[in-house]
C-alpha cells in the first residue's frame, strides 16, 4: 500500500503459476502483461485469430520457449511505454517550410502562426500524398516515412486520427464548437499541435520498428478460453 492506495495485479496467481513453470520462478506479473501487450501486436498471431477478435475478447496462447516469452515481454514494456508516454517523445525530424526562424512568443498575432483549422494530406495529382501534410494556409510539413502510415488506431493510422482529431469543428447537436488551439493558447506553447504532430510520427516509426522485431513464432495452440489479462488463460 502506497499513500492509502493498495495495488491490484490485472494477472491472477494461477496464471503466473503456470507462467513459471513454463519459463522460470523469476517471472513477474509485470512481465506476463506486458507479454500480453506484446503478442497482441504480432502480425503472427492477429492472423492466427483474426476470425476470433472479430467476435470475442482476446485469447492468448503461450510461446513454447523462454527467450521467446521475455522478448515479448521486453517488446510489450517498450511499445507500452512508447504508446503511454507518447506526449514526452522526442518528434520526428520533419522538414517544416512556413515557420519563423526563431520560435515566436505567444501573444498577439504570433498565436495565430501554429493556429490550426483543418489539417490535410498533400496532393500529387489525383493522388493522396500521405507523406505531406498542410498544417495550415502558411506551415506544410514533409518528410513523413511510408513505415509511419503502418501503425493503425482501428482502421485509421495513428497520424490521420491527429488529423481528425485536430480540427475546429462544432457539435450538431449542442453547437458547441471544439477548438484544439485551445490547449495551445492557456499552455503558452504555441506549437504544441505541430509538436504532437511529429512525436506521434516517431511513436509510429518505433512501433512498426518494434513490431517487425518480434520473434517469428508459429501460434498453433487454440488459445483456452479467458477475457482480459485479468482472467487471462492460457494453452
Amino acid at each position: 500500500m502506497i499513500d492509502g492506495y493498495e495495488r491490484y495485479d490485472n494477472v491472477t496467481d494461477a496464471t503466473l503459476s503456470r507462467y513459471r513453470e513454463a519459463y522460470g520462478q523469476d517471472v513477474t506479473k509485470d512481465q506476463i502483461f506486458t507479454y500480453a501487450y506484446g503478442v497482441l501486436h504480432s502480425p503472427a498471431y492477429r492472423e492466427a485469430f483474426g476470425a476470433d477478435l472479430k467476435k470475442m475478447l482476446p485469447r492468448l496462447p503461450m510461446v513454447s520457449l523462454r527467450p521467446d516469452f521475455i522478448a515479448f515481454s521486453e517488446a510489450g514494456l517498450a511499445l507500452s511505454n512508447l504508446h503511454l508516454g507518447y506526449e514526452s517523445v522526442e518528434p520526428w525530424s520533419l522538414q517544416i517550410t512556413g515557420e519563423p526562424e526563431s520560435q515566436p512568443l505567444f501573444h498577439g498575432a504570433d498565436r495565430d502562426l501554429y493556429r490550426v483549422e483543418k489539417m490535410r494530406f498533400g496532393r500529387k495529382g489525383s493522388t493522396k500524398d500521405r507523406s505531406t501534410v498542410h498544417y495550415n494556409s502558411r506551415i506544410t510539413v514533409t518528410g513523413i516515412p511510408d513505415e509511419a502510415h503502418e501503425y493503425t488506431l482501428g482502421s485509421r493510422s495513428a497520424i490521420e486520427w491527429i488529423l481528425e482529431r485536430y480540427q475546429l469543428k462544432t457539435d450538431k447537436a449542442s453547437g458547441i464548437l471544439n477548438d484544439p488551439n485551445t490547449w495551445s493558447s492557456d499552455s503558452g506553447n504555441s506549437r504544441h499541435i505541430l509538436d504532437l504532430l511529429r512525436r506521434i510520427v516517431t511513436v509510429s516509426v518505433e512501433t512498426v520498428r518494434i513490431v517487425r522485431s518480434l520473434p517469428e513464432v508459429e501460434f498453433l495452440a487454440v488459445p483456452a478460453t479467458g477475457a482480459d489479462v485479468e482472467q487471462l488463460d492460457v494453452t
